[in-house]
């Protein structure tokens, strides 16, 4: 199988990171999004605590979901 024709696989959210992501992190701005409005990041397992924390900090954090089980909200 060529380049082109290999899926993409996703990568991690982390600065810098090109490692494949295995957890979804679910959130959303309460201030820009509507409360049902999931926005994603992607990380590997060496940034989910960090990226995990920076999101819930801030309040934002909805879920945290491994990469096979996340499943789109329906529109």
């Amino acid at each position: 199988m060529s380049t082109e024709e290999a899926p993409e696989t996703p990568i991690c959210s982390g600065k810098g990171c090109r490692a494949a992501a295995v957890w979804v992190l679910a959130w959303n701005n309460p201030k820009l999004h509507t409360p049902e409005r999931r926005k994603t990041w992607l990380a590997c397992d060496e940034h989910r605590d960090h990226l995990t924390l920076f999101l819930d900090a801030r309040g934002f954090l909805k879920d945290v979901v491994r990469l096979e089980d996340w499943q789109e909200p329906a529109s």
